[in-house]
């Protein structure tokens, strides 16, 4: 804090002391600074276009899918380009309520998706259950999958 605030300091007395040599070399940073900005922000609002065109969709299926993963996925990727990773996190509500009963601990399972999807494909998996909180059986639960975090192809 104590070293930014000097630079931030100095840079002002250049400025102030040396305004035609100071000035064009500040600028040329803010303008350096600003387009990579620019390219950041770009680059995070393609990959929210890509994440909002996957579905997810996840269903407990104990008939279907092993008894230590009783959770069925199915991911279908509906955007225009290739999935090359996904992370999710997996919430459980009550049906119309909007507290998650999944306990977030800090050995709560990651769950990640396949290691490349191509557009219009579909996945499928079965996964373990997020920790519930007590009380709750999976059975009456709707699961969600929360904050994704993909990769796509360029």
């Amino acid at each position: 804090m104590l070293i930014g605030a000097i630079l931030v300091l100095s840079w002002l007395v250049l400025l102030i002391r040396y305004p035609s040599k100071a000035l064009p070399i500040s600028l040329g940073a803010l303008v350096g600074l600003g387009l990579v900005a620019s390219w950041v922000l770009w680059e995070e609002s393609r990959e929210n276009r890509h994440l909002a065109h996957l579905e997810l969709r996840l269903e407990y299926a104990p008939d279907s899918c092993p008894a230590d993963r009783p959770l069925a996925l199915n991911l279908t990727n509906g955007s225009s380009a290739a999935l090359l990773e996904l992370r999710w996190q997996i919430a459980a509500y009550r049906p119309g309520d909007s507290t998650n009963l999944a306990e977030r601990l800090y050995e709560s399972p990651r769950y990640s998706g396949p290691s490349e999807l191509l557009p219009g494909a579909h996945w499928q998996s079965c996964l373990p259950l997020p920790t519930l909180r007590s009380g709750y059986r999976a059975s009456t639960l709707e699961f969600r999958a929360e904050r994704l975090q993909g990769t796509f192809s360029r």
